[in-house]
């Protein structure tokens, strides 16, 4: 199994690095920096030569990350990091960090600056009669000169902040005298301060988020920049972010199940997760604020000056254990609760299903999130048992034909999309992997079982990536589906595996090192081709709010080429055999469709918006543009309106709590796929890969 021989791999690069690495630099930043420098060299696909080119694009892409917007550096500062544009190479190979030190030190010492004088600049009233604008294109702009220069840039931004909100309430001031007469007008000067005062909360509370950030985290960001320089999906992982990536893969954690914000030095309750140990006990409500965090026969903690991750940290825990925490419930009424933890799964990352009903005929409908698997334990629920248990369900209702919906689905585990993929085919190829060193594999379904050999829309847009594409692909090249959507997928085709640094460095001794993301294959189509940059071209393209922004692998930084291979040897799908029949109904309706043009139109004034970077902070002129935005806007209110003529019937999960507030999420989901044109379409297909072109007179064919 190519499943087997990945781990292989991963474990012969751990077992080579821990035996050859001789580090005796007891840094733990310098360690880090020649730990991941070996690993990249070693292990990426497509390792790349660190030299002075190099060292310029890390020190570029860094800068932008700690500071793009120009927030706090000035000239000065900037001209001073310069010296090390071309050193940054010699410092990586020698495992140095001096220029990291320096632009660390720097950015304290300017936020807290910037944090000493900014209350001062709210202090004076805006004059918004003024005529005067604010330029955010960043990358076209210098930094600030002066410190007195980078307070009128701030002064600037604030203005436009309060100008925001400034012209929030006087309409609401207008909407609330038009329904009452007598409510109290307030001055101008009046709604200003007020505005003014909103502003001033919003960067107490940035300051408060930016406080939180640590040095090890703004390290995190430069060895980033240093990982992303192969290409945009290698990364490193802090030890808090390597546990976020596993609970995103499996979709779930071991906790109380409650999502928790941090503001005001509180800690407070803002949403308790359906099925977890809270939402069974019903220990916790939204709004409630914890105060301690205590373990068993440990004292209590107080967490309000904590750092949330650190917070989240206490009062998560393994499985079965218990812990006490101390709520101040939205009443006032101050006490303890005691949480036993569980395994708490977060729904909204699983695959759910709907029947629709067209004509008196049902059809099934599958969206898929991610391809989620938990590394830790295989033989719990991942997104192919999932989606197989879905499809049985939906054939007990003697659908018609299915609707897999990949929308939005940025990729997941490579061994769950080759099994979903052979749910739909004999047995064959599914996938071509070329790794490190140029070994070829191909990975096949051995399976010959069919879960479903009925009609096939596969959906997809521009976010759908990795597996998603994996899966789009191989059922193109096989013509077992029809793919609907954008243009392209995203395109990424490469394939990445997680090197825990901890296994490399034995004894443990600089602490929990986290680990790296790293790319170690590209995947190919069995047609040869590469997903790589040119994405899945749909079968049939319908353009949405998002059709002409630039936001693919093509438009990230340091992307991998395309290429191609030898193409596997495979069998096309040959049951059904009006294919080409459905793809030209579908194009003759999508180009009738009102609502698609409408779409277009409106995908093309959102880039115009995107690439519109002065703003006016005039009061007059602000009202105007936002009166055009207005009438713009209205143009496309009919598509909110939308409604199609389908039905929908969720499927509820029989291993699932369901309670109110389940049935209010299903309902509101229920309402979305309703407005959704996308999946109107998807259904007509469905209807044209069923007729029989044989029995139906040429009339009824043409609709």
């Amino acid at each position: 199994m190519r499943t087997v021989r990945l781990f292989i791999f991963v474990c012969s690069i751990i077992l080579s690095l821990s035996f050859n690495v001789l580090i005796n630099n007891p840094d733990k930043d310098k360690l880090l920096i020649e730990v991941i420098t070996y690993v990249m060299e070693r292990g990426h696909f497509n390792p790349k030569k660190i030299d002075d080119t190099f060292s310029q694009n890390v020190f570029r892409n860094y800068i932008n990350e700690i500071d793009g917007q120009h927030r706090f550096f000035l000239q000065s500062d900037i001209n001073n990091f310069k010296r090390y544009q071309k050193e940054i190479d010699d410092q990586i190979k020698s495992s140095q960090i001096s220029f990291f030190n320096l632009t660390y030190n720097r950015l304290i010492s300017r936020i807290k600056q910037v944090e000493g004088f900014y209350e001062e600049l709210l202090l004076t009233p805006f004059d918004f009669s003024v005529k005067d604008s604010i330029n955010l294109n960043f990358e076209s702009l210098p930094y600030a000169q002066t410190l007195n220069g980078l307070k009128k840039i701030w002064r600037k931004r604030f203005k436009l902040s309060t100008l925001e909100y400034y012209s929030s309430l006087k309409e609401e001031q207008i909407s609330n005298f038009t329904q009452d007469t007598t409510y109290q007008i307030k001055s101008d000067f009046i709604l200003e301060e007020q505005a003014r005062a909103k502003t001033k909360e919003n960067i107490v509370n940035y300051f408060d988020i930016i406080s939180d950030v640590e040095r090890k985290d703004w390290f995190s960001i430069y060895v980033n920049s240093i990982t992303t320089e192969y290409d945009p999906h290698s990364n490193y992982f802090a030890p808090d972010d390597k546990e976020k990536f596993d609970q995103s893969i499996s979709g779930k954690f071991e906790g109380i199940g409650a999502r928790l914000q941090k503001k005001n030095e509180k800690v407070e309750i803002t949403e308790i997760i359906v099925g977890g140990p809270v939402w069974k006990a019903k220990a916790l409500e939204v709004g409630d604020i914890i105060l301690k965090v205590a373990q068993k026969k440990e004292a209590p903690v107080e967490i309000g000056s904590m750092r949330l991750g650190d917070a989240v940290k206490l009062i998560k825990g393994p499985k079965g254990t218990e812990v006490y925490l101390t709520i101040k419930r939205v009443s006032g009424l101050i006490e303890e609760v005691v949480i036993t933890r569980d395994v708490v799964e977060l729904e909204e990352s699983y695959a759910k299903a709907s029947i629709i009903i067209k004509n008196k005929k049902l059809y099934g409908f599958i969206e898929l999130p991610k391809f989620y698997i938990d590394f830790k334990d295989q033989n719990s629920r991942n997104a192919a048992s999932d989606i197989k248990r879905e499809i049985e369900l939906l054939k007990k209702r003697d659908i018609k034909g299915i609707i897999l919906d990949l929308r939005n689905n940025g990729g997941g585990s490579l061994k769950t999309v080759v099994d979903i993929t052979g749910f739909f085919i004999d047995k064959g190829p599914i996938v071509q992997v070329k790794s490190t060193g140029g070994r070829k594999d191909i990975l096949y379904d051995e399976d010959p079982s069919i879960i479903w050999d009925g009609s096939l829309v596969i959906m997809v847009n521009e976010f759908s990536a990795s597996a998603s594409e994996i899966l789009a692909a191989a059922l193109q090249d096989y013509e077992r589906a029809v793919i609907l959507g954008s243009k392209q997928t995203f395109g990424k085709g490469t394939v990445q595996n997680i090197i825990d640094l901890n296994r490399i460095i034995s004894g443990g001794t600089h602490g929990d090192l986290g680990a790296v993301k790293i790319t170690t294959d590209k995947f190919y189509r069995i047609n040869g081709g590469s997903t790589q940059l040119e994405g899945v071209r749909s079968d049939i393209i319908m353009k949405n709010q998002y059709s002409f922004i630039d936001m693919g692998e093509k438009d990230q930084k340091n992307p991998l080429i395309w290429d191609s291979i030898q193409p596997a040897r495979f069998s096309k799908w040959s049951n059904h055999s009006n294919y080409e029949f459905a793809l030209k109904q579908s194009s003759l309706r999508i180009e009738k469709n009102s609502n698609l043009l409408l779409i277009e139109e409106q995908a093309l004034r959102i880039k115009q918006q995107q690439e519109e970077y002065i703003y006016t902070l005039n009061y007059e002129d602000y009202l105007s543009e936002l009166d055009e935005n207005k009438k713009i806007a209205k143009k496309f209110e009919i598509l909110k309106d939308y409604k199609s003529n389908l039905f929908f019937e969720w499927i509820p999960d029989p291993k699932s709590p369901i309670d109110e507030m389940v049935k209010e999420k299903k309902s509101r989901w229920i309402e979305s796929l309703e407005k959704d044109l996308y999946i109107e379409e998807a259904v007509n297909i469905l209807e044209d890969l069923n007729i029989n072109l044989n029995t139906r007179p040429l009339a009824q064919i043409k609709k």
